[in-house]
């Protein structure tokens, strides 16, 4: 059968394609693609016939020179299809591969680095081109289960902080107003100004309205108030058969109260008055097991594995940009790829 490929920059044609596919969410979505400010949002498809596999990114300029390369967005990412993608024929995987190869040298590519899907088996059919790799695990609820058996693989612990924490009577809500929004985005902010975190975590204002007001998207702020205080909120990514707590926070003199335990165990049960039949609550940073991961597994031991992707299309033009670069790189870091790795700070 014959197949074709062709790249993807319209709203109305990236949409269709996701809606068409067997398990997408909001992080493969044209809206959420146009959020970004590292480039230009990209869908590659692989056309044979009725169906089809799509991948969308994100297109960079790499500085100083001529090409570029492509990213997955921040989220969870990788190829979508209206099959199963563990159940494509080698015939048609090589076609996909070939058909990659041509696309990245039509648009001056040399690599791309994508985060995959934990719960979309894409492992298959990337293992041929570059190279999958694992990165750590990653955390989920099983929202299939009755509520009781769901609270009953808690940390003992933690279940009698959380009912602790119910019994002060907070206010859970979701957020109704810019005022909200606002509110939560400077408590975020103040967020990882404490943890020191790198630039690109700092989403600002219209980043949180954006992924809140879009038509395609079932998004919700839930916030938890101590009386007229904020405390703590989360935006949640929703879709039909999963929801996640996309970027929460804390405020700093409510964190010893830890009031993101009792907003985790809320968002199981909006997650189960939507339908979602997964709750994803992710891993650590970096895919480590650190504190962030050691939280998340207090409420659940179903674990899954988190993978990476990287595929380097043109070997002499990375080859050459590391060279550039080469007196400044850690070579023992994993990044990728590693001519973007941040410059090694001397004192």
């Amino acid at each position: 059968m014959l197949y074709h490929h062709f790249a993807v920059r319209s709203k109305t044609d990236w949409d269709a394609f996701v809606l068409r596919s067997l398990i997408h969410e909001a992080y493969h979505t044209w809206h959420y693609h146009t959020l970004n400010s590292e480039g230009e949002p990209v869908l590659f498809v692989y056309e044979e016939g009725p169906h089809f596999i799509a991948l969308p990114l994100i297109k960079r300029k790499i500085e100083n020179s001529e090409f570029f390369d492509v990213t997955s967005i921040y989220g969870y990412g990788g190829p979508i299809s209206n099959l199963p993608l563990s159940d494509i024929p080698d015939d048609r995987k090589a076609n996909f591969k070939k058909s990659f190869q041509e696309f990245m040298d039509t648009e001056q590519c040399i690599c791309v680095f994508s985060r995959l899907h934990p719960f979309i088996a894409q492992d298959d059919l990337l293992s041929t081109i570059g190279g999958v790799c694992d990165n750590g695990s990653t955390i989920y609820m099983d929202l299939s289960l009755p509520i009781e058996i769901q609270r009953s693989n808690y940390d003992k612990r933690l279940w009698r902080q959380i009912r602790k924490l119910r019994s002060e009577n907070y206010i859970i809500k979701e957020a109704e107003s810019e005022a909200e929004i606002r509110d939560f985005t400077m408590m975020y902010h103040k967020n990882m100004e404490r943890l020191s975190a790198a630039p690109n975590y700092y989403f600002d204002y219209n980043y949180f309205v954006g992924l809140l007001n879009s038509k395609e998207l079932d998004n919700k702020l839930i916030l938890i108030y101590d009386g007229q205080k904020l405390i703590c909120g989360a935006l949640l990514l929703v879709s039909s058969y999963l929801i996640r707590n996309h970027l929460s926070a804390t405020a700093q003199e409510y964190i010893n109260e830890s009031p993101s335990k009792l907003l985790t165990d809320e968002i199981s049960l909006i997650g189960r008055k939507v339908g979602a039949k997964i709750f994803h609550l992710g891993g650590g940073v970096g895919g480590k097991e650190d504190s962030l991961f050691k939280f998340k597994s207090h409420f659940s031991n179903t674990r899954i594995r988190d993978q990476i992707w990287c595929f380097v299309s043109n070997n002499q033009a990375y080859n050459e940009l590391v060279e550039k670069r080469s007196a400044e790189l850690n070579p023992e870091s994993r990044y990728f790829p590693i001519y973007r790795q941040v410059k090694q700070q001397t004192f």
